[in-house]
């Protein structure tokens, strides 16, 4: 659910996998692993995307 959330929000802004993880500081692979459900993010990490998608985190975490 959570890789879904991040890749359609991902999607909305135009970024590709790569510069989300440049403007998260995170490595491209691992945020390939979050969308596809492979990996567990923490409360840091969730954080980091959230700031370079530009919502609140809560966007990321909570079911509509």
């Amino acid at each position: 659910m959570l890789g879904r959330t991040i890749r359609r929000h991902r999607a909305r802004r135009k970024v590709s996998q790569q510069k989300l993880a440049e403007l998260a500081d995170l490595h491209h692979n691992y945020v390939g692993e979050l969308e596809r459900g492979e990996k567990a993010a923490s409360i840091d990490v969730l954080v980091k995307i959230a700031r370079a998608l530009r919502i609140p985190v809560r966007t990321l975490v909570t079911r509509l």
